[in-house]
């Protein structure tokens, strides 16, 4: 019974690729900035070989690495979440979704407002903190919605909790979602929550609505091979709910590695994802290097008991999806190289190189999974696993 668990952890690139000046992130590198925290402690991770991979100079290299390590490059036109999972999974995007430098178009926000019955504030790009101090008691004033946006594709709506109860708030994200199409279809609405009084604190209510996947994914795959497909976190929202059989929604890394350490324990064949979402969301963009060295020191702590149990068969792939260094001047995401590791009693512990694609993970999962895919990824599963 064969298994993969593909875990992400958002955000924690390797260092800028090649085109990075392209994206405003020249010398971006988010393991560096972390790496430099006094809470950082990995020695798991760094025991597997993660300051082996090719480039990687700013922490300690393994002897004798664990897992089988490397790093891969992106092909597609971004640097957000949604277009780095989807490469993972194997469509690579060759265009950028657009952006909205200067907010949204007036006929959209008029359109939005008509169907939703509520004004509009900001409609502008802005911090997701700061946007509620500034706007959020205008907010509770007016019952009038907070829409913003950012650097990637993104159409948020921020609301109190008091005055737009989630699931309201997750319907009024379902009308831009229809509206955000053609020119105008951003990779995700964001529903963004908030509670409390000034300066108020956003919830772990976020709900994310993309655009479905422009192509077919290993996810669909594995699906039309009648195998399982078991999400955690907010893969079921990045791929649309499409090429999914179970998901398990989480509000905090901790919970997604309780549900991950969960999922080991049942008997399917297929694949489990996992997004780890509180690199990004609550430290990346917040410029928050302790915070993150935190996070990833406590993923590190967790990470024996998950190899522990897993069952000869089994691999484990640890990646990301973009980068999110918190020590440059932008709290946006920046162009790096993703890690790889990947575990398994039958993996070889070797030097992979540097993978042309993210998407030679989808590759790699179907090879794995003996299922028929095609994609711009090549599996490395010969290099891992003597047959």
């Amino acid at each position: 019974m064969k298994r993969v668990f593909l875990i992400v952890l958002d955000s924690f690139g390797v260092g800028e690729l090649p085109d990075a000046a392209k994206f405003g992130d020249t010398g971006a590198n988010t393991l560096r900035s972390v790496a430099k925290s006094q809470y950082f402690n990995i020695p798991n991770l760094i025991k597997s070989g993660l300051g082996n991979i090719d480039g990687v100079d700013c922490i300690e290299k393994s002897d004798a690495p664990c897992a089988a390590f490397g790093k891969c490059a992106e092909l597609s036109a971004g640097k957000d979440t949604t277009v780095g999972h989807w490469e993972i999974a194997g469509v690579v995007s060759e265009k950028r979704f657009p952006t909205f430098p200067n907010g949204f178009p007036e006929e959209l926000i008029c359109e939005f407002s008509k169907e939703t019955g509520r004004g509009v504030l900001c409609n502008k790009p802005y911090s997701g903190t700061e946007v509620i101090k500034d706007y959020g008691e205008e907010h509770i004033k007016t019952g009038k919605l907070i829409v913003y946006t950012s650097q990637d594709s993104v159409f948020q709506i921020a609301a109190h909790e008091d005055v737009v109860p989630p699931n309201e708030l997750y319907r009024y994200c379902k009308i831009a979602r229809k509206l955000l199409t053609g020119p105008l279809g951003v990779g995700r609405v964001i529903a963004r929550p908030f509670e409390g009084e000034y300066p108020f604190k956003r919830t772990a209510n976020r709900h994310d609505f993309s655009i479905e996947p422009t192509g077919k994914t290993v996810l669909d795959a594995i699906c039309e091979n009648s195998l399982s497909s078991i999400s955690v976190g907010k893969i079921y929202d990045i791929f649309a709910k499409r090429g999914i059989t179970e998901y398990y929604l989480s509000h905090s890394n901790t919970e997604g590695m309780e549900l991950t350490l969960q999922i080991l324990d049942k008997d399917f064949c297929g694949l489990c994802f996992t997004n780890l979402v509180d690199f990004d969301m609550v430290y990346g963009h917040r410029n928050d290097a302790d915070g993150y060295a935190k996070a990833l020191s406590e993923f590190d702590g967790w990470l024996p008991s998950f190899i522990g149990k897993m069952r000869d068969d089994d691999i484990l792939i640890v990646t990301a999806d973009h980068g999110c260094d918190p020590g440059d001047i932008s709290t946006d995401h920046t162009r790096e190289y993703i890690p790889l590791l990947v575990y398994g009693k039958s993996v070889l512990p070797v030097n992979l190189g540097v993978c042309g694609t993210y998407s030679d993970i989808a590759a790699t999962i179907a090879d794995y999974l003996k299922i028929n895919y095609t994609c711009s990824g090549k599996s490395f599963l010969d290099k891992i696993i003597l047959t």
